[in-house]
């Protein structure tokens, strides 16, 4: 079967205004074809993600006047147009600032949930997205439609988008793109936060859209073309016949799955004999830091703590007729370190926004930290100051303040504040720039947070939690968006923070590469049983 040739990029720039992004790409994507895009933080794989989405432009090169050799005639055409959709964490992490944005509450003294999920999905067949827009006729029969039992939302059509778990609002965005009756559907880290039923759903529907995508020999709108873009060569699809792979702002490879996979057999048999001595290095960098940083960190932590770090007694969570946390009664004591797992929606995430006060329910329930009830006296600052925080919320909340310098990011985490606002004292600008060398931005310290990849925003965020060395580290799926390299190196960082017997760690994650070797107490949560969950000690 002939192949139709659906986008062309040769010899062209990705550029923002004046900002050159990646300096040359050359690439086509062809009928008969599934593509991979992948390559490490910082690399230029979100930049070209970027591009194809229409948010970054694609200009055609200028040629040399006097080149030597044959060059290519630089050409960008695509058959899509602008009718591309993103589904990715910064997708998601942009549809929680936007929901913030619009929140009411305050204005009529009383909880605005916000849009629901069948309110946004019906956004794009015909509905509104002003506030008390009535919903199309359409709404009535999402549950029934292909695209929304393919990807496992018609239960939570009617939950507000705030009250959604990470892998909710992924599957909801992925859900509203499908149904947009866009041709090209880009996914970005697809599996990045989802459960394992979820990213059954995911796989089951990868094997049913990519083997129509395959056989088919034009834009077809009933079955939109995709791009699966991740950071780590993992889970890839079995559809998934070519790879394109970027670093260093460049186009590094560019062929067959077959050919990329021997690729990274001998990239992973030359790792192996550098491996050890580079986990050594940075262990020993990190020791050298942490000793240098322990007056501060004594200081900090100068207050003595009782055994109890948190505690819970018959809590109970929930929104409307929805109950997350049913009489959950669980305790964690300095040194253990616990693993908090359960499906997409359990209650994972609640739990820890309980313990950091961003859930204001907490108030009304018998909730303790360091042995004092919340809410009996005690300031967020209070609270604050002995733990180190690693979200998706507290990721939204630095994105929307975005301008400011990783120096400055990191010196937030002395201070427990979003963005810095306080002189930073020597100490604290040597101990930053020490951080940042260690997790590889050295000279990059007065660049915006805003203008690194999420992979790489992650990275520094993490570093801010762990600066401080703090009593308790909170860590929501601190590995989203993360490479090969920078999730080695902060699965590495965490074991040595855990080993200093000065920090407890509370870890979310459904990926099981990442649980640690410390973590020997589980909350393992249950929705819809009784109890809802579960504890287990290894």
């Amino acid at each position: 079967m002939a192949q139709n040739t659906l986008i062309t990029i040769e010899n062209c720039a990705v550029r923002d205004g004046g900002t050159v992004h990646l300096p040359r790409v050359d690439w086509r994507l062809a009928t008969g074809e599934a593509w991979l895009v992948t390559g490490p933080n910082g690399g230029g794989k979100a930049a070209f993600v970027r591009a194809l989405a229409g948010q970054l432009d694609i200009v055609p090169n200028e040629l040399a006047a006097n080149a030597q050799a044959p060059v290519s005639v630089p050409l960008y055409s695509s058959v899509f147009g602008s009718d591309v959709a993103v589904v990715s964490l910064e997708a998601a992490a942009a549809l929680i600032e936007e929901e913030r944005q619009r929140d009411e509450s305050e204005i009529l003294n009383r909880e605005d949930v916000g849009r629901t999920g069948r309110q946004y999905i019906c956004e794009v067949l015909g509905g509104s997205s002003r506030k008390g827009a009535p919903l199309p006729p359409i709404a009535a029969r999402l549950e029934a439609m292909p695209q929304v039992k393919l990807c496992g939302v018609e239960h939570i059509l009617d939950r507000g988008l705030r009250y959604m778990s990470t892998g909710e609002i992924r599957r909801t965005l992925l859900c509203r793109a499908l149904l947009s009756g866009c041709k090209l559907l880009v996914l970005s880290d697809p599996f990045a936060g989802l459960d394992v039923a979820s990213r059954a759903i995911l796989l089951e529907f990868f094997d049913t859209i990519v083997k129509k995508q395959l056989s088919a020999t034009g834009v077809e709108a009933a079955f939109p073309r995709i791009i699966v873009s991740m950071e780590r060569f993992r889970e890839i699809p079995a559809g998934i016949n070519k790879v394109l792979e970027f670093s260093e702002r460049k186009v590094s490879f560019c062929g067959t799955r077959e050919d990329y996979e021997q690729v990274l057999t001998l990239r992973e048999e030359t790792a192996l004999h550098t491996r050890a001595m580079e986990r050594e290095a940075f262990l020993a960098s990190l020791e050298k830091i942490r000793l240098e940083s322990g007056a501060l960190v004594a200081d900090i932590n100068s207050a003595e703590l009782p055994d109890s770090l948190v505690s819970f007694h018959k809590v109970n969570v929930g929104w409307g007729e929805h109950r997350v946390l049913v009489d959950l009664d669980w305790e964690v004591k300095k040194g253990e370190h616990w693993l908090l797992r359960g499906p997409n929606g359990s209650g994972k995430t609640t739990i820890l926004e309980l313990i950091t006060g961003d859930n204001m329910q907490v108030f009304r329930e018998d909730v303790r930290l360091f042995g004092k009830r919340r809410g009996s006296g005690e300031t967020i600052w209070d609270i604050k100051r002995q733990l180190g925080i690693v979200s998706y919320r507290l990721h939204v909340e630095y994105r929307m303040v975005g301008g400011t310098d990783l120096q400055s990011v990191i010196i937030s985490g002395f201070h427990d504040s979003i963005g810095l606002y306080e002189t930073a004292t020597d100490y604290e600008l040597a101990t930053a720039k020490a951080w940042l060398r260690l997790a590889g931005f050295a000279g990059r310290e007065e660049q915006p947070f805003a203008s690194l990849s999420y992979g790489e925003q992650r990275a520094v965020l993490i570093i801010r939690a762990a600066v401080k060395s703090p009593r308790v580290l909170i860590l929501d799926e601190p590995c989203h968006g993360l490479d090969e390299d920078y999730h080695t190196k902060i699965l590495d960082l965490l074991e040595k923070v855990a080993g200093t017997g000065t920090t407890t760690l509370l870890h979310v994650t459904h990926d099981e590469s990442e649980v640690l070797a410390c973590e020997k107490h589980i909350l393992e949560l249950h929705p819809d049983e009784q109890p809802m969950y579960r504890i287990i000690q290894l």
